[in-house]
């Protein structure tokens, strides 16, 4: 699937049409603040609820975004993308919305809960080797089939309609420092640097160590094109995007990195503290509040919670023998 060159990004006024395009489709996500965590992280935390997103996650944003822009080109037809789940559902459900099919290659060492809802919101499953080349291999053969592609995260579009959560987050809580998000293909990151740049304010993203491609990227200044994930953040194993990344070197204050274990103990944080369960992805920036005092101490702060889509028996397999 060729993409257009990385110039080809969204502004801010691309990400203020997202939200007028995608209101009737979305839940303007709730933020919330416990005194008990702020205490634990030594900082003034607000949370972005997009685990409430409708499909459990952020990623309902983008894809919204992606198909009503489709039916605003009038461009018909039914889509394609890769995704390790949550995008996957996103846009099945999205295309269902507008009378459309998605077709989803799904790496097969998807999480069997993600797999099951993209069929449950009306999308087809077409499995791949557990690699960004298979991925993109199987997605091209859904697109010489006919099928539209919505590339997860290096997509204008996609985007502009992930920056509508930072949108939303930075009108309910006035005079945030900072805002934080987990970093895998760099749809969120970039979407939020956007959003948050408009008002100078900076952006960090927090990549599992064992899927840093991104600083990997930045260290040598010329982005990945390959990487071997190994995390348990399953929503966070892609290879960074080419418009993504050009927003990162760009825009983005610093990337950091959290091991697995310190995202199990931020899993197990968060809930002591607020009685939810998280998706590994989202707990990285818990996890990065906590092993980097010295860029957070104080701060008030704005964090992305991307996703819930875990299921109770993982969530304890996950957590077990992590002490907050």
């Amino acid at each position: 699937m060729r993409e257009s060159d990385s110039n080809d990004v969204p502004d801010i006024e691309d990400l203020h049409r997202a939200c007028m395009r995608i209101r009737d489709w979305v839940r303007e996500t709730p933020v919330f603040n416990d005194p008990h965590l702020d205490a634990s992280l030594d900082c003034t935390l607000y949370s972005k609820c997009e685990n409430l997103q409708r499909t459990g996650s952020f990623k309902f944003r983008g894809a919204s975004n992606a198909i009503c822009s489709l039916r605003e080109n009038g461009s018909e037809g039914d889509v394609a993308t890769h995704s390790s789940g949550n995008h996957g559902a996103a846009l099945a459900l999205a295309a269902s919305l507008d009378g459309r099919k998605a077709h989803v290659v799904m790496p097969e060492n998807s999480v069997p809960m993600k797999i099951e809802a993209v069929r449950r919101y009306g999308g087809i499953v077409h499995f791949c080797s557990a690699t960004q080349e298979s991925r993109e291999e199987e997605l091209e053969k859904r697109v010489k089939e006919g099928k539209i592609p919505v590339h997860p995260y290096d997509n204008a579009n996609i985007i502009a309609g992930q920056g509508t959560a930072s949108m939303e987050l930075l009108q309910q809580i006035p005079g945030l420092e900072l805002i934080i998000t987990p970093l895998g293909g760099g749809g969120l990151v970039s979407g939020t640097a956007i959003a948050a740049g408009a008002r100078g304010i900076p952006v960090y993203g927090i990549e599992p160590e064992g899927a840093a491609d991104t600083v990997a990227s930045l260290q040598q200044d010329a982005r990945v094109e390959s990487w071997q994930a190994d995390t348990i953040a399953d929503g966070l194993r892609a290879v960074v995007g080419v418009r993504n990344f050009a927003v990162i070197r760009a825009q983005v204050k610093q990337v950091l990195t959290t091991s697995d274990q310190e995202i199990c103990r931020a899993m197990s944080l968060f809930w002591q503290e607020t009685r939810m369960t998280i998706e590994p992805s989202s707990a990285t920036v818990i996890a990065a509040i906590r092993k980097y005092p010295e860029i957070f101490r104080g701060k008030k702060i704005g964090a992305i919670i991307t996703g819930g889509n875990l299921d109770p028996a993982s969530w304890a397999a996950m957590t077990e023998g992590y002490s907050a």
